[in-house]
């Protein structure tokens, strides 16, 4: 080709890009502004917190759990220990899955059978895709619950409140309005075991990285009434309001969610607080911008990680970016979403793009990165269900905490980065980090599998960027189905 018509179809490929993504930005502001939400997409520069109910709570504990083990280790606990209930959302649950591994293991659904028979158990799951083309299946669905609930105490209600292409994916467990847990982590293993530890070993399936919260004090109550209010609006059973839990600790938590318009009674005008909280963060970031997300595809925030790029608040910004290195859907679509902003970063070397692997020895399998979790500058923290789609900010039902506890969000960051590095990255400073280990292990992992080499280290850089008019699926469909 030459260079002339290399030009020429870069050219025309920026411009295709540029004009859809336009087209769905457009789209998604004209919805908001239908919808009250403006501010949603362009909040006040008055803090880190979403506006609206409910607000910030003081005097919360917040636990970061990172990885399957230990996240379902906590959650086992709870609910062995539950006195009063136990109320548990997901996409999808599995009645087999193991939440305790080895020996003694324990199902959840063994875990819920036990406890429904001294207190109430009470579960919302997502209905399943009404068209078989994708899954789970309303029947799959209905199989599940069948076995969660034959001959148990257990209450299990399917909920198809959903917009067409979308669903409910948020992932909560409360117990006894005293603990609850807010995470990106399924209990399924429908496709892919969520169970994996921190040293992510090879074991010739596909891993799993994943990331939970556990929360104490005030904020329980919130996440309970989020619960309360989709299950007295599938059952018509108003659940009591437990009393607000006493402060427990030092941290100040709140819970956001993603609720679309004219599904809940209760929420006619939708809620999108979680895109608030991001759009809020990522625009008041100085130092560095770190996610862990599923997926990359929301225009509105590429924009400003594209602008933060081409403009950075000092010398030493620098975003990371951590996706799995062959997503579910829309593989291109964030591959091109990337492409942008290696565009934008220009060479300058503030931006590095990886993903993990599952590492024993020179033996590796993929691992899945499913976590959602973004900080800012080490004093702003989400971890929750939200992907960064046009589906988890707009449409499908999700939940989020934030804090800005500068203590929290950086250990959370120094336990990912030790977790993903393989080694203790304690007082450096983040830039030093992503200059001296981030980028040159990535890169050189890279270079190794394109050699045939065999790996090393379980980082490794994302592999080549999508033309930008490849990455066009996801902002197309968006243009059919968000909202």
């Amino acid at each position: 080709m030459s260079e002339s018509n290399g030009w020429l179809l870069s050219h025309l490929d920026r411009l295709v890009g540029d004009g859809v993504e336009a087209t769905v930005r457009a789209k998604h502001g004209r919805r908001l502004r239908r919808l009250g939400w403006t501010h949603a997409l362009d909040p006040p520069d008055d803090g880190p917190w979403a506006t609206g109910d409910p607000p910030p709570r003081p005097g919360c504990s917040l636990d970061v759990l990172i990885d399957g083990a230990d996240a379902f280790h906590a959650i086992a606990e709870a609910i062995e220990g539950a006195q009063d209930h136990v109320h548990l959302t997901g996409w999808h649950v599995a009645p087999h899955f193991e939440l305790v591994r080895g020996e003694h293991g324990r199902a959840i659904g063994q875990l819920l059978a036990d406890a429904a028979e001294r207190v109430d158990v009470r579960v919302l799951v997502w209905a399943g895709a009404p068209v078989r083309a994708f899954h789970p299946t309303r029947r799959e669905v209905r199989d599940a619950v069948e076995k969660l609930t034959r001959g148990t105490r257990i209450r299990c209600e399917p909920d198809p409140r959903e917009h067409p292409f979308h669903c409910h994916h948020e992932k909560t467990v409360i117990v006894d309005g005293e603990v609850a847990f807010v995470d990106g982590i399924d209990i399924t293993d429908y496709g892919g075991d969520r169970y994996d530890t921190r040293d992510h070993p090879a074991r010739r399936r596909l891993g799993w990285h994943d990331v939970g919260t556990r929360i104490r004090g005030p904020a329980v109550r919130d996440v309970h009434d989020h619960f309360a209010l989709r299950w007295r609006e599938l059952t018509h059973e108003q659940l009591e309001r437990p009393p607000a839990p006493p402060p427990v600790g030092e941290h100040t938590v709140q819970v956001v969610r993603t609720i679309a318009e004219d599904m809940y009674e209760a929420v006619p005008a939708g809620e999108f607080r979680i895109l608030e909280s991001y759009i809020r963060a990522i625009r008041s970031a100085r130092r560095f911008v770190y996610l862990e997300n599923q997926f990359l595809w929301a225009p509105e925030i590429v924009d400003l990680l594209a602008d933060k790029l081409r403009r950075p608040p000092c010398d030493q910004f620098r975003v990371v970016i951590v996706l799995p290195a062959r997503a579910n859907n829309g593989q291109d679509d964030t591959m091109g979403q990337l492409g942008l902003l290696v565009g934008a970063d220009d060479d300058a070397g503030r931006l590095v793009a990886a993903t993990i692997r599952s590492l024993s020895g020179h033996r590796d399998d993929r691992l899945y990165l499913h976590a959602k979790v973004g900080i800012v500058d080490d004093t702003w923290l989400t971890v929750g269900s939200a992907n960064l789609n046009a589906h988890s900010l707009l449409n499908d039902t999700e939940m989020n905490v934030v804090t800005d506890d500068p203590g929290l969000a950086r250990d959370t960051r120094l336990r990912l980065w030790s977790e993903h590095l393989g080694v203790d990255v304690a007082g450096e400073e983040p830039h030093a980090v992503v200059d001296e280990r981030w980028r040159p292990i990535a890169f050189e992992q890279l270079e190794r599998l394109r050699a045939g080499e065999p790996p090393t280290h379980r980082l490794i850089a994302l592999p080549g960027l999508s033309r930008r008019s490849r990455r066009l699926l996801g902002p197309l469909v968006g243009l059919v189905d968000d909202g």
